[in-house]
């Protein structure tokens, strides 16, 4: 007869599900308040929700100070791992939310944020990013994945325009792909190594000498496109510029930041181990996934007539930029890799946020989509402020020094340099060029071109509200002085990924 196990509190190590349980057990208590009194104004699920995000980003600051003192943090039988990726990782995610929040307070047409249900949906989707970070344990990578794919999938359709709907399609059918891929190359390592647990596959492989490895092959085939799925790789970006089309502007720029962030750890988690393993043929795989993806990216950007379809693919090329960090697998080029996505954050969410208010009901004559470039032309006439601002996002998005964007390219690129892949560093510093054109398209349009006939100069930040003013004057800041804190955000960053043993 089996003795029972007795299992204290103590030993589970609760607290290091406290930052993923604030913000579901906040969308339950939104739920809740809709249940008993509905129809409330919407500015009071906007502050609860900001409120929940405050408290999670308060319990991350105190897992940050927990393993300073104590390193890597197990808890819950071992499933919950916080470690430096986790932490650094979830402060992204938490952060670029909060920042994302307030812009509901500022279109009245735009009806979905009138419903609790986004704001419930918005923080279940920030709770599943956070447990796909926050553990190497498989089936929960999984279930978190899962959480946050389908309350995105809702979000998008809540927009309730024909395009978004079909951005919903798109992205449920791609993502559902995307899950049966990770699925199936989940099962070939478990089956491998009688583990689902990443740590523990790492060691049984190289205790193994890789002796299987053409299983091995098959596994991570299915795991890079489940991942090249979710971080928008070359081939598998197909979806993206479409749902960034159908969604809001400011849910696109949401999408480019937060879900990519959180699918990048657990590329790291995953594939690093491989490549220090010297296996080649994964290391010439991912070398030609982000040569390709860099490349065909900026490509494709530079024929589209719409700014928000240059805009998604250039995320597709950003993207393909920083998984060359995942490919070089040393500590600067993993510091490299959240230096980057948090300047990027800033830059990028500045420029969708200034398509959010230049949305219009009904076209122009001569103006085939929401977002052409030929809306934008002579905005320095109608709108200077907000032409000048837009000129800034694009002048860092380009690399152009002393931008915000600029730094990270340039620490990227040294970690490619100082890792012996030079002829890496010099294809992303060419692809660098290459962008830069469409984005100063834009702003030759916006500066040097006159404004077409009929325009209202309706693209105006002075005629913004005042929680979308303080979002973009805090994103521009950003761009603009991030070579002030440049120093002290590596110094925070290398600690934590060094503390990670990455």
């Amino acid at each position: 007869m089996l003795e029972p196990v007795n299992i204290s509190l103590e030993s589970l190590n609760l607290m290091t599900l406290a930052p993923m349980l604030v913000p579901i057990v906040g969308a339950l208590l939104i739920l809740i308040i809709d249940f008993f009194k509905s129809e409330q104004d919407r500015s009071l699920y906007v502050m609860l929700s900001l409120l929940i995000l405050g408290i999670d980003f308060i319990f991350l600051i105190e897992s940050a100070e927990i393993f300073t003192e104590n390193g890597t943090i197990m808890g819950v039988f071992d499933v919950m791992l916080i470690d430096g990726l986790a932490i650094l990782s979830q402060f992204i995610i938490v952060g670029a939310s909060m920042l994302f929040i307030p812009l509901a307070l500022s279109q009245k047409r735009f009806h979905e944020f009138s419903y609790p249900e986004f704001f419930a949906l918005f923080l279940f989707m920030i709770g599943g990013f956070q447990f796909m970070v926050a553990t190497d344990n498989l089936i929960l990578i999984f279930v978190g994945l899962e959480t946050a794919s389908l309350a995105l999938y809702t979000l998008i359709a809540m927009h309730n325009r024909d395009k978004s709907f079909e951005a919903a399609v798109k992205y449920f059918t791609m993502g559902a792909l995307a899950a049966g891929f990770f699925s199936f190359g989940s099962m070939v390592f478990y089956a491998l190594t009688g583990s689902i647990e990443i740590n523990q596959i790492a060691q049984v492989l190289q205790a193994n000498n890789y002796e299987n490895i053409e299983f091995v092959l098959i596994g991570v085939v299915f795991m890079l496109a489940s991942f090249g799925f979710k971080l928008s790789i070359v081939p598998f970006h197909t979806w993206a510029p479409d749902v960034y089309e159908g969604s809001s502007a400011a849910m696109a720029g949401y999408m480019s930041i937060v879900p990519k962030i959180a699918a990048f750890v657990v590329a790291m988690r995953l594939f690093e181990f491989l490549i220090q393993s010297g296996i080649i043929w994964l290391e010439v795989i991912l070398y030609a996934l982000v040569v390709i993806t860099m490349t065909m990216a900026n490509i494709w950007a530079l024929v589209q007539t719409d700014v928000k379809r240059m805009l998604a693919y250039s995320s597709i090329s950003h993207a393909g930029f920083v998984m060359a960090a995942i490919l070089i697998g040393t500590t600067q080029a993993n510091s490299a890799l959240f230096l980057y996505w948090i300047l990027f954050s800033f830059t990028n969410l500045g420029s969708f946020s200034m398509l959010w208010i230049s949305r219009q009901k009904n076209l122009p004559a001569g103006q085939s989509s929401d977002h052409s470039y030929n809306k934008f032309a002579g905005m320095v006439k109608t709108a200077p402020i907000a032409a000048s601002i837009m000129a800034l996002f694009m002048l860092s998005l380009a690399g152009l020094p002393p931008f915000a964007l600029f730094w990270g390219k340039m620490y990227m690129i040294s970690s490619a340099v100082t890792a012996d892949f030079i002829v890496l560093a010099l294809i992303m510093a060419l692809n660098s060029a290459i962008a830069a054109y469409y984005y100063l398209k834009l702003i030759v349009y916006m500066f040097m071109k006159e404004p077409m006939k009929g325009s209202d100069g309706n693209v105006s930040v002075t005629n913004a509200t005042l929680s979308l003013k303080t979002i973009i004057g805090f994103a521009a800041v950003g761009t603009i002085f991030a070579f002030l804190i440049l120093n002290t955000l590596l110094e925070f960053i290398t600690a934590f990924v060094y503390g990670s043993g990455y």
